[in-house]
């Protein structure tokens, strides 16, 4: 099912104070401007809902503002169902989407609060294939993994967050091998994730970050 890390798609070190670019590292260069500035704007966005006074309910709607915006959620969430997206029903599939945005939000609102206080320096970037990997590095926080890397695809012409790197571990690959293991464990059967996706949705009480 889907674990804590999913949050980490999103906010992956959120930003309470953002320090201007720089390099860290010899081999990152200047080629990313754009990624850097849209990982910066991102955090800021997000540091605005953390120390916002507003209700739990209007917070998640900033966030899903947010997510909707920075996030490419479509891509990530057929991503993660791997090929069982092209088996699910376009019933399923619809049902599938539309939970996976909810724990998305779900997860960042429950989340967000731990970030208060932290220090996030957002680094230069480097293309890799079609994405700009973008550094920021935490401060402030005891972390097994103070350095996380942004994967941002520009292809459209709109900044997106496609992945995140964290201990140079792809948290899409992992939230998928959450996903295929939980199918594995009930004869492989995408409704019941659905349904499991369901449940947790409905268990998790309404926290504000």
């Amino acid at each position: 099912m889907p674990t804590r890390r999913t949050a980490l798609i999103v906010i992956g070190a959120i930003a309470l104070r953002i320090t201007s670019p720089k390099p860290i590292g010899d081999a990152w260069a200047q080629a990313g401007d754009q990624a850097v500035r849209f990982v910066k704007s991102t955090s800021e966005r997000l540091t605005a809902i953390v120390n916002s006074n507003g209700s739990p309910q209007e917070k998640r709607e900033r966030i899903k503002t947010v997510i909707d915006a920075t996030v490419d959620v479509d891509d990530l969430g057929r991503f993660c169902l791997s090929r069982f997206w092209r088996l699910a029903t376009l019933d399923q599939q619809k049902q599938y989407m539309a939970l996976f945005h909810d724990l998305l939000v779900m997860k960042v609102a429950a989340h967000l609060g731990e970030y208060k206080g932290v220090k996030v320096d957002v680094g230069l970037a480097r293309r890799s294939a079609d994405t700009e990997i973008v550094i920021t590095r935490i401060e402030g926080r005891t972390t097994a993994t103070p350095r996380v890397d942004w994967v941002v695809s520009t292809t459209s012409g709109t900044p997106k967050i496609v992945d995140l790197l964290a201990g140079d571990t792809s948290l899409r690959l992992t939230q998928s091998a959450d996903f295929i293991a939980y199918l594995a464990h009930h004869n492989y059967s995408v409704q019941d994730l659905i349904e499991g996706m369901r449940q947790m949705l409905a268990r998790t009480p309404n926290v504000s970050p």
